[in-house]
């Protein structure tokens, strides 16, 4: 194919608002390879941004390797979250060998991905979308500095953001134009194989899975402890989807909001690794009903918080510098929270406590034990637990500062728009409307144990996550897992 003809195929597989054209140039004259720089979406199973990398290397005729880079400095990330991550990097590699695109490593100090762009000839660099602070700052420097194209594809929502272009004061709004769009992006994916496959240089180096790929990270963050209530990976995610959708979605609607039961799919971890996408969780819920095995309530129900909420909350945080702080309150809501900022407040509590699940409340500190303890806490507690930071901290501004780093530091589904939005619904009004005046959360939606303890069984809830339940052994687990 000539010059022109690959420009003008690659000008139509662009003409996609998956993708973002990040730094346009000339391809590279005699390149080798594609390169896909993945980070966000940790998967080979219907990752549209591999897609859009094998689409381009078979109009160039060229093989595709993706290539990962591991930082000790990733943003709030801990050895809990590299655990975790490492467990999924490990199908990734299974998964790109058995497809027959490249798999290559490299950690920090030599994880360039620049010079690795030489290294190989690549003729463009694909990439991941990500709308947290560094990531895209980090795409954004890049693509200034890189001398070869550079596009970034949306892989990690059913609908492209940029479909929507903006925020939505509330799902109500937005619900509209996901309805109208839906349709259209609600399809099964092509998954495209490669025409080429990648044949690795014995000179190309890539460090091991089979070594702790934190090793040797001086200042890293070891001190919150990796957990065996999840396993990291597609592997892990496409069983536990199955098994979702085989056993528990029927019954969602009655046993979603009671935290004792196993009633929810506990997928967001691998959703904010990407070792699953959620248009893979949709697809098996729309064959459910197709096939009579869920109702109509159960898979809107659903889908509502696993396309609807999650994307209003990617929205949020694309269009909202202050996701993860009081700066992003509704109007509305700071007014009435600085106006009850000095109302007495029964309980006071430092942030320390807090951490140590040391308060008078025994269903809060279930909540936070479960958090601590498993890397996961459900999702109906997680209002609660938010909305009673509120009540215990000296000010609106350090509940936000104090939710959002403790679900940062311990939830492996933390560092999520899905857990930025949440925060700061609970606590600043974000997504929620005005509620009846009272003391401390002015007219801030309220929660309070007493009234949500009669919708569930807190004794059961609070018993399985006593401070007597679970006992760690950080390095023992650690080194069997790793």
């Amino acid at each position: 194919m000539s010059k022109s003809n690959h420009s003008e195929a690659l000008t139509k597989l662009a003409d996609n608002p998956r993708i973002h054209l990040r730094r346009v140039l000339p391809l590279r004259p005699g390149a080798k390879c594609v390169v896909y720089w993945m980070q966000r979406a940790m998967r080979i199973h219907e990752n549209s941004a591999l897609d859009v990398a094998i689409d381009a290397g078979n109009l160039l005729g060229l093989p595709v390797v993706i290539f990962f880079s591991v930082i000790p400095n990733y943003p709030n990330a801990n050895l809990r979250h590299y655990h975790f991550l490492q467990q999924g990097l490990r199908d990734v590699e299974d998964d790109a060998k058995e497809l027959g695109v490249g798999f290559v490593l490299r950690r920090h100090p030599d994880n360039s991905l620049e010079e690795f762009l030489e290294e190989v000839d690549a003729a463009m660099l694909i990439g991941d979308e990500n709308p947290l602070r560094e990531p895209e700052r980090w795409r954004k420097i890049l693509a200034r500095r890189l001398k070869l194209p550079y596009w970034t594809v949306d892989a990690d929502v059913v609908v492209p953001s940029a479909i929507f272009g903006r925020d939505y004061f509330l799902l109500q709004h937005m619900r509209p134009h996901l309805k109208e769009a839906l349709p259209k992006f609600l399809v099964a994916p092509l998954s495209p194989k490669p025409q080429h496959p990648w044949h690795k240089p014995k000179s190309l180096a890539s460090d091991s899975l089979a070594n702790d790929i934190t090793a040797g990270f001086k200042d890293f963050d070891c001190t919150i402890q990796p957990v065996d209530t999840f396993t990291g990976g597609t592997h892990a995610a496409l069983k536990q989807l199955k098994d979702f959708v085989t056993h528990e979605l029927k019954d969602y609607v009655d046993k979603r909001n009671h935290p004792e039961l196993k009633g929810t799919s506990r997928l967001s971890p691998y959703l904010h690794f990407g070792n699953i996408g959620p248009l893979t969780i949709a697809l098996a819920v729309e064959d459910a009903l197709a096939n009579g095995n869920v109702s109509q309530a159960a898979r809107d129900g659903f889908l509502n918080q696993v396309i609807a909420w999650r994307e209003l909350s990617v929205l949020f945080v694309k269009h909202n510098a202050n996701y993860d702080n009081w700066e992003c309150a509704e109007p509305w809501a700071r007014t009435t929270l600085l106006e009850h900022a000095g109302d007495p407040r029964r309980y006071r509590y430092i942030f320390e406590q807090l951490e140590r699940a040391e308060t008078h409340d025994d269903l809060w500190n279930a909540a936070q034990r479960e958090m601590t303890e498993t890397g996961w806490m459900h999702n109906y507690m997680r209002m609660y637990w938010a909305k009673m930071i509120l009540e215990w901290a000296p000010d609106p501004a350090r509940a936000c500062e104090w939710g959002v780093t403790l679900n940062d530091r311990y939830e492996l589904d933390g560092r999520d728009p899905n857990g930025y939005a949440g925060i700061a619904w609970a606590i600043v009004g974000k997504h929620d409307r005005p509620w009846f005046n009272r003391p401390v959360f002015g007219l801030v939606r309220p929660m309070s144990g007493a009234s949500i303890a009669k919708k569930f069984d807190a004794k059961a809830y609070i018993e399985q996550h006593s401070a007597e339940t679970r006992l760690f052994q950080h390095s023992d687990l650690f080194h069997r897992d790793m």
